[in-house]
């Protein structure tokens, strides 16, 4: 596959999520964790979720335990925490891995489409940011320290373009 649309992943419920239900939006996917050092981020991206979905914006989140296992927990523990704790509305996915032999296929994809620091694949931590135009096109990959919210005005070009 070699492109994001091809690529069908799994909800939080367990259910199959074609990503062409999004073609024609701009995406922020994330890689997250309920007990990071960046779990704060979740409020963030719920603000950038918030802000601009009615203009045709949505934050991904793929939840992993890859890292020092900060995500734990099982479906049920991930919503409810993430819900409870920082509002979120945005979908969320099943737990992946995004490195090794076990790497979700979409994560894999984004990496090579979008290598980071010296042309390096892998990711390095938890909510590390692949920022996706309407077109389905890999724009930029942002560290986990980036705070979501300096990428407002990034998000905002995209969504003037057509």
């Amino acid at each position: 596959m070699s492109r994001l649309y091809d690529f069908t992943v799994t909800s939080l419920t367990g259910a199959p999520v074609s990503l062409a239900e999004y073609r024609g939006k701009v995406l922020l996917i994330v890689n997250t964790a309920s007990e990071c050092g960046f779990t704060p981020q979740y409020k963030q991206l719920q603000a950038l979720h918030e802000q601009f979905q009615d203009q045709g914006f949505a934050v991904l989140g793929f939840p992993c335990n890859q890292f020092g296992r900060q995500e734990p927990g099982d479906a049920d523990a991930i919503g409810t925490f993430c819900e409870r704790n920082f509002g979120v509305t945005f979908p969320l996915f099943a737990k992946i891995d995004v490195n090794g032999k076990d790497a979700e296929p979409l994560f894999a994809w984004l990496k090579h489409e979008a290598p980071g620091l010296l042309g390096s694949e892998g990711i390095k931590w938890n909510f590390t940011k692949f920022l996706v135009d309407r077109n389905g096109k890999i724009v930029s990959r942002h560290a986990p320290q980036t705070n979501p919210m300096k990428l407002s005005d990034e998000i905002e070009t995209l969504l003037k373009t057509a």
